[in-house]
């Protein structure tokens, strides 16, 4: 069995094909024992695979994005969620929110544990007409503390996790108005990533492809019920009724569709990116992304 190790930023439901295709032994059948360790700081992911401890970093694509050509070369060779997680709320119910309810407004969004949530809301904003310059942002901050802040009247909208956001909502502090993950639409938001000059094999990285997508096909084929058990494993903390009907509705939004980045969804988070500053443009695909991984996955 050859090593897989992942350095991840963090651990997620958003990153169940991950965990599936371990608990399934797809990865094994490859010859690969999978594994994930996740730094604190996040910013260790990076120390991983640049010493050649971890085979593969897993987080934003906006980190290898950025890096390009400023000292480090990472290649993007997998996804595993294809939206974004969070959810904005409000301190009242709104059945009829709209993005651009928010000019004039307070946004609360973290950014302490990374740029893309704020720069994937002001992209989301954009599309949808919303003036951001007209939008007060409250950003950097955890979201713990963001969170608290919130719950104590500071602010009009937060954008968060789904745990903390079910947490806020059955304190009666807050209320979702709308979940990412179906009105953001597509990008890469998670993906695999590695340093190609100390990174695994490309046998190693089209088997680790080939068995992601195999379990992300079988997630998105069963009810989230048939995997109860697992689930509750897997996330401890959440509560189990809560954690199957999560997992339906991202199933149901399209959070998992394939190990393959997909290049139209890419494009378009590259340009929020770019709008965020922290690339000059967006990068080309063909030059960034390592798709013959999947190609040869044939997925």
């Amino acid at each position: 069995m050859e090593k897989f190790r992942i350095a991840a930023t963090g651990h997620s439901v958003n990153y169940l094909p991950e965990y599936l295709g371990v608990e399934l032994g797809y990865f094994e059948e490859e010859g690969l024992n999978v594994d994930a360790i996740v730094p604190n700081p996040w910013t260790l992911v990076l120390d991983e695979i640049n010493n050649g401890d971890s085979q593969a970093a897993l987080g934003g694509i906006w980190v290898p994005s950025m890096y390009r050509d400023r000292g480090h070369v990472y290649e993007p060779f997998a996804q595993v969620s294809a939206r974004c997680p969070l959810v904005l709320m409000a301190h009242t119910p709104d059945g009829e929110f709209d993005y651009s309810k928010t000019e004039g407004a307070t946004v609360l969004m973290p950014g302490s544990n990374g740029s893309s949530p704020g720069i994937f809301l002001k992209l989301v904003m954009t599309e949808a007409g919303v003036d951001v310059d007209a939008v007060n942002f409250v950003q950097d901050l955890s979201g713990a503390m963001l969170a608290e802040l919130f719950s104590g009247g500071m602010g009009d909208y937060l954008l968060i996790d789904p745990v903390t956001a079910t947490r806020l909502r059955r304190q009666g502090v807050g209320h979702i108005v709308t979940c990412l993950a179906e009105s953001g639409g597509p990008v890469p938001w998670s993906v695999y990533y590695s340093d190609p000059t100390n990174g695994p094999s490309t046998d190693a990285k089209v088997g680790f492809v080939r068995a992601l997508d195999r379990a992300t096909q079988w997630l998105k084929a069963h009810e989230a019920s048939e995997i109860s058990d697992f689930l509750e494993r897997t996330f401890s903390k959440a509560n189990p009724a809560d954690l199957v009907a999560h997992v339906d509705e991202l199933r149901g939004w399209g959070m998992w569709e394939t190990a393959r980045i997909n290049a139209e969804s890419y494009a378009r988070w590259q340009q929020g990116i770019a709008d965020g500053h922290l690339i000059d443009k967006p990068l080309e695909y063909t030059v960034f992304v390592d798709g013959a991984i999947a190609d040869r996955a044939r997925i």
